[in-house]
């Protein structure tokens, strides 16, 4: 029994680099789209841009793991065997629905993907377990509020549906501020106008990448979040004007400023997707294995009965395997012909 476990775990590290194949096709379009649609910079450069993006946001994702272990079920009355069916129902589910909405040139979320395919796994065995009378250690039987996280996987689909009216508003209105701003006038990269909506634009990518983007990395220690918290303002005053001034030098040497905001974008938004979105690729296959590795060492040989409390605790991912998953993805990125194939579908 103990063979077949090592073998469903070495088979979720395959499916992991396939899902980091996939989902990087699949979300390609994401961050590389506006670039390559813009022409700001030939394609090689703009997937160069993203790939260094890619690899930083990779390297520093470790906070965003918790979401594959506690963030959709209540591990604590799951067994070994239970957390081991869902874990391998949910890769294999991934992949192919990924691979499919590739081939098709269709982008399509890999957030949403992975937390449903969780949350219908956990659902499943939870029908079940109900259906058995399973109690807790006081005889309470349980219900569906105690084995599926249901706060948690409700804060996580409403924040899905969420984020697409606030980007399609703040979409909205930052393309009416610019239509407002550059509209039948031609740009001219040495106007106090240009040179301040760049400094203005890199400010808030400055904001949105230092601040929000790597708010649960592992560099973000609370003493750090503390004194960003504390100094936010501050550090957006300095980025202004120093990003302002860093405009007006750049338009001195005759680069295009506004080409520079669209690349700075796509750096920011890799890192972002990586930071964010690598939990949906490996966090499901290192969470089977921490699994297997707690049952190995106290679980008795016993798969049923061993429950998984130790899911409970925050993820510690070694950086290798980070820095591995990062290098993956830059090469996908880079070589994928279904990831040109998607940017194209949303580009054209």
């Amino acid at each position: 029994m103990d063979l077949i476990f090592i073998g469903i775990v070495i088979f979720l590290c395959v499916l992991a680099v396939f899902d980091l194949v996939v989902g990087v096709s699949n979300d390609a379009v994401n961050f590389i789209n506006s670039a390559v649609g813009a022409r700001v910079a030939p394609y090689k450069v703009v997937v160069g841009i993203a790939a260094v993006g890619v690899l930083a946001g990779a390297s520093l994702s470790n906070g965003m793991m918790d979401v594959a272990r506690h963030g959709i079920f209540s591990p604590a009355y799951f067994s070994f065997f239970d957390v081991i069916c869902i874990f391998l129902s949910v890769m294999v589910a991934d992949v192919i629905i990924l691979d499919v909405f590739n081939s098709l040139g269709l982008p399509t979320s890999t957030t949403v993907s992975m937390v449903f395919e969780l949350l219908g796994g956990a659902f499943a065995l939870t029908l079940v377990k109900i259906n058995a009378g399973m109690m807790d250690a006081d005889g309470r039987l349980l219900g569906f509020g105690d084995l599926l996280n249901t706060d948690k996987a409700l804060s996580v689909i409403l924040a899905i549906f969420l984020s697409v009216a606030v980007a399609f508003l703040f979409g909205a209105l930052v393309m009416w501020l610019s239509r407002l701003l550059f509209t039948f006038v031609k740009p001219r990269n040495r106007s106090f106008k240009t040179i301040l909506f760049g400094g203005v634009s890199v400010t808030a990518i400055i904001w949105f990448l230092l601040i929000n983007g790597l708010k649960s990395s592992s560099l973000m220690t609370p003493d750090v979040k503390e004194w960003v918290d504390l100094n936010t303002w501050n550090i957006l005053g300095v980025c202004a004007v120093g990003m302002t001034l860093l405009m007006a030098l750049l338009s001195f040497l005759r680069v295009n400023i506004l080409k520079t905001v669209v690349l700075t974008g796509t750096f920011a938004l890799a890192m972002a997707f990586a930071g964010n979105d690598l939990v949906n690729f490996i966090g499901v296959p290192l969470t089977g294995l921490d699994a297997y590795l707690d049952f190995s060492a106290h679980g008795a040989g016993d798969a049923d009965a061993f429950m998984m409390s130790s899911l409970q605790n925050s993820a510690q991912t070694p950086i290798i395997f980070l820095l591995v998953a990062g290098i993956i993805m830059v090469l996908s990125l880079t070589f994928s012909k279904k990831a040109q194939n998607v940017v194209k579908t949303s580009v054209d």
